[in-house]
């Protein structure tokens, strides 16, 4: 899973109510330090990795300044450090084989398809004075008073992308829905960014909508279309076959 993306155009919608009175808010900034110590991967390979994974360990990779180094970190000690309050956007002191710590974020990971389990994580170093770009998760509060008169709430936007000092990455973000309703919409500009943090979604994509319950309709049967089965052809009709005797076409004898 891939926690910071390249910002892609997004496509034009129709652009529907948008709510007004109560704006989303923004919760507090990341801001935390997690000291894990990993140790530096001398064999690679698929065997080698499922050992490691044996023995309570996961490789990785740490992209620094200067070259990749392959790690292996403790289970525990990742998880531990991904359930702080700061999630994933904990900054993390590395520091390999006991040597200098190195201010690092999580980059990219994988998890078993089954079991669900980190198998494989990707660290980067960053610079506490400089700014990079993540993707902070967008969760929505409140019931809408639309849901409540019949209408369905859809979120259309998971996550937003912003770009801050690693320290003030926001947590996530919480957008209100309480008062959207039927027909309304609240849009990426509504959120209130600290100082410090900056958007780089167009701030008109939608985040969330209430719109009225799609009903199935089903198609109408046309009487009259089609002749009953056993039926006659009314006289003159087309295709009707003409009497004996009878003249096919005025002034003419019909044909043997």
């Amino acid at each position: 899973m891939r926690l910071g993306s390249d910002v892609t155009a997004q496509p034009s919608r129709p652009r529907a109510a948008v709510r007004r009175a109560t704006p989303a808010t923004i919760l507090a900034v990341a801001g935390e330090r997690f000291k894990i110590a990993v140790k530096e991967r001398t064999k690679l390979g698929s065997a080698e990795s499922r050992r490691l994974r044996r023995q309570g360990l996961i490789p990785g990779i740490l992209y620094g300044r200067d070259k990749p180094v392959a790690i292996a970190i403790g289970e525990r000690d990742l998880r531990a450090a991904l359930t702080t309050k700061a999630g994933s956007h904990a900054v993390l002191d590395v520091a390999v084989d006991g040597g200098s710590e190195h201010s690092a974020i999580l980059k990219e990971y994988q998890r078993d398809k089954v079991r669900g389990n980190i198998t494989h994580v990707d660290l980067q170093e960053v610079r506490l004075d400089q700014v990079i770009q993540a993707a902070v998760v967008i969760t929505l509060h409140g019931e809408p008073v639309g849901v409540k008169e019949g209408g369905v709430l859809s979120q259309v936007t998971n996550e937003v992308h912003v770009e801050a000092l690693p320290l003030e990455v926001p947590q996530h973000l919480e957008a209100d829905v309480s008062e959207l309703r039927i027909g309304d919409a609240v849009r990426i500009s509504e959120l209130r960014f600290p100082e410090g943090v900056t958007l780089l979604d167009d701030p008109e994509t939608v985040i969330a909508t209430v719109t009225v319950p799609m009903r199935e309709v089903e198609p109408e049967v046309v009487e009259g279309e089609e002749g009953v089965e056993g039926e006659a052809p009314e006289e003159g009709a087309e295709g009707a076959a003409p009497e004996a005797g009878e003249e096919t076409a005025e002034g003419s004898e019909p044909q043997e």
